[in-house]
């Protein structure tokens, strides 16, 4: 991956950090919301695989991740804002948008609220699928539990990361590292404020509003099961849904290339 220096905006009142790459259509990256959640870090492995398949990608950290400055409000309704003024701060007039984990429930608000969206693909999302059967709810209760009990140390950031991912060999001192060193600070503050955030206001019934849709699954998820993502995919006529094996919840990550590819082609097809 290039050495990305990023750039920055000021959006909603908060100093944004976001990165541009490319020339062509806009794609607009919404990472998810675990410790270390940041663009550079869930996007690793796909700003630059994308934008040399001929698009102009922005991934963008999110009010209380990364780079961003912490906002006054910590809800996921105040990240839905934030988003739409950046898509606004950015001039984006179309754009397609694709959301990792919790930034999928981001990204499909922007493709049912947002004039210029086209295209969204979402990767295994808790919080945009269905909560589906006792199992798998109890699996995303146990998730949501480990996240939630997150203090940042090296130690435990390899534990969170080891469990994010199949590819055993991707969690790289290096990689640790720096999701730690996102988790840190002001970082640690708002990950402690989103807690006790109000919950988000459901979608599910407006999901059937969607036009085209990709959903990309990990069959190895150790958060949110498959059957969640068969019913998600159920919910939204004319969705296309691919399922990794030997993949985690960072499918963008344990299989970056045929993810890359799979996207680029869904992106690029008429």
């Amino acid at each position: 991956m290039a050495n990305h220096a990023g750039s920055y905006l000021t959006v909603e009142g908060s100093k944004t950090f976001y990165v541009k790459a490319g020339a062509g259509p806009a794609v607009l990256l919404v990472h998810g919301g675990s410790p270390g959640g940041s663009a550079l870090v869930n996007w690793k492995f796909n700003i630059d695989a994308l934008a040399a398949s001929g698009f102009t990608v922005y991934a963008y950290d999110q009010p209380g991740f990364g780079r961003t400055d912490n906002p006054a409000d910590f809800s996921m309704e105040y990240r839905v804002v934030h988003a739409k003024a950046l898509i606004r701060a950015l001039r984006l007039d179309s754009f397609h948008v694709i959301g990792n984990s919790q930034g999928s429930y981001i990204a499909a608000r922007l493709a049912l609220e947002e004039r210029g969206a086209m295209a969204f693909v979402t990767t295994p999302s808790g919080s945009l699928a269905p909560a589906g059967s006792a199992d798998s709810q109890a699996l995303a209760k146990r998730h949501n539990a480990e996240l939630r009990e997150y203090i940042p140390s090296i130690e435990h950031m390899r534990k969170l990361t080891l469990g994010t991912l199949f590819n055993r060999d991707l969690a790289t001192e290096e990689v640790v590292r720096e999701r730690y060193e996102m988790s840190t600070g002001k970082n640690f503050e708002a990950q402690k404020m989103r807690e006790a955030a109000p919950r988000p206001k459901p979608i599910g019934d407006d999901l059937r509003r969607l036009q085209r849709t990709l959903i990309i699954w990990g069959k190895n998820d150790r958060g949110v099961s498959v059957e969640r993502g068969v019913l998600l995919f159920e919910s939204i006529p004319g969705a296309e849904f691919h399922v990794f094996d030997n993949c985690a919840h960072w499918a963008q990550w344990d299989q970056a290339a045929r993810f890359n590819r799979i996207v680029t082609d869904f992106l690029q097809f008429k």
